[in-house]
């Protein structure tokens, strides 16, 4: 499926990695630009927290976003066992080809980031060297479990929604730690963060199952600090002052450790920045163009 293209509207299309499920694929910018940004959402969230982001940097740019299996567009999966990392990764390994990308820039929320980290460590023979420069947001080689058993509180048990309004309120309150959004982009955030449900009203936007493994007791730490040391490109991450998900030490070991990080803080903020700001969106621009 295509949208016409627009000066404010990205091309959506579904791609299939495999015969078993359609992924949905943002695009802005030329689609012949050599120059590639891949960006990757949060546990919860879907591609189109990047409009603001990917609009500027389709300047210089081809910008793909991808909603993962379960959230946004793209098709649920059978078994919620599935709804893991290295499923995304081999979703993503199989379908990139087909859109003619070899070497990328990387930006990765959250999970997205984690997804980044994996994949420009790894050298298994489809991977390896796809990532030219990563962008982590708010996250990093060790991720806190009791920070993640926050989120297993919401991911999944959201409630129906009667009105967008009641989307609104319910968005304010599980992203509040994304701080500096204008009622605009948090209007528009909502619209992509719920679809209609048949019974009337609206519900989120994914797979609710996506978060049953953060449901069966105490989530461990989660530690990958080998894959930091394997890293290679430049890596700049952005971190939340107030976040418990990117630790404050966890990201000056980052800054200490293998090839180092260029890491931004930014005030006021929890897990995660928004990427919606100006100065947000400057600071990746300016380390994509170096």
């Amino acid at each position: 499926m295509t949208e016409t293209r627009t000066t404010s509207l990205p091309v959506r299309r579904y791609v299939k990695p495999g015969k078993t499920r359609r992924i949905a694929v943002y695009e802005w910018g030329d689609a012949q630009n050599p120059r590639v940004v891949i960006c990757l959402h949060g546990m919860s969230r879907n591609a189109r927290d990047f409009d603001w982001l990917a609009r500027r940097l389709s300047r210089t740019h081809r910008v793909i976003a991808i909603d993962c299996p379960g959230r946004g567009k793209s098709d649920w999966l059978d078994d919620p066992r599935d709804y893991q990392i290295s499923t995304y990764i081999s979703d993503i390994a199989d379908l990139l080809p087909g859109m003619g990308v070899a070497e990328a820039d990387w930006i990765g929320t959250s999970m997205g980031g984690l997804m980044g980290l994996a994949i420009a460590a790894d050298s298994e023979p489809r991977l390896k060297g796809l990532i030219r420069r990563l962008v982590l947001n708010d996250v990093g080689p060790f991720v806190p479990g009791k920070a993640m058993d926050r989120i297993g509180i919401y991911v999944g048990h959201a409630p129906n929604f009667p009105t967008m309004e009641a989307a609104y309120d319910y968005q304010a309150t599980v992203n509040a730690e994304w701080h500096v959004m204008t009622d605009l982009q948090r209007t528009r955030i909502t619209r992509h963060s719920v679809r209609h449900h048949e019974d009337g009203g609206f519900v989120c936007h994914y797979d609710p199952r996506i978060g049953e493994a953060l449901h069966r007791g105490p989530v461990p730490d989660l530690t990958v600090w080998f894959r930091w040391d394997a890293l290679k490109c430049p890596v700049l991450v952005l971190r939340g002052a107030d976040s418990d998900i990117l630790l404050a030490e966890t990201a000056a070991e980052m800054q200490r450790r293998g090839t180092g990080a260029t890491v931004i803080e930014i005030p006021g903020v929890g897990h995660t920045p928004s990427l919606a700001t100006k100065e947000q969106i400057r600071a990746i621009a300016r380390f994509l163009n170096a």
